[in-house]
């Protein structure tokens, strides 16, 4: 893939989003709407992250970079987990799943924009 590595972040990072929705979309209605939710978190706490790491490829800060972010993912987690899921009345499960699996391929895209990259 042709481009900057902060477009082909920006792409990957579209590409997981919206296949996430669309998961999110054909799934039953009682899990619809944890999986949005996750989406959104997952986007909106990833893509900073992500933007960050790709931001620091080459520099001797991209390892600190990268578990700070990490450590901020797992924290995302956890408040989903003890603070959101409860607040909305929701089983943590269907949350918790689709935000990892969302996490999880957006990481995915850091790794293959480093790759790419380097």
């Amino acid at each position: 893939m042709k481009g900057t590595a902060g477009q082909r972040y920006l792409a990957g990072t579209a590409l997981v989003a919206l296949g996430a929705v669309v998961v999110a979309l054909v799934l039953p209605a009682g899990r619809r709407n944890p999986a949005l939710l996750a989406t959104a978190l997952g986007v909106a706490a990833q893509g900073p992250f992500g933007w960050w790491v790709v931001r620091s490829i080459g520099t001797g800060r991209l390892l600190l970079v990268w578990g700070l972010g990490m450590a901020a993912r797992l924290a995302l987690l956890a408040i989903a987990a003890l603070v959101v899921a409860p607040a909305l009345g929701w089983p943590a499960a269907p949350l918790l799943f689709a935000l990892l699996a969302v996490v999880l391929a957006l990481v995915a895209v850091e790794g293959i924009v480093l790759v790419l990259t380097t």
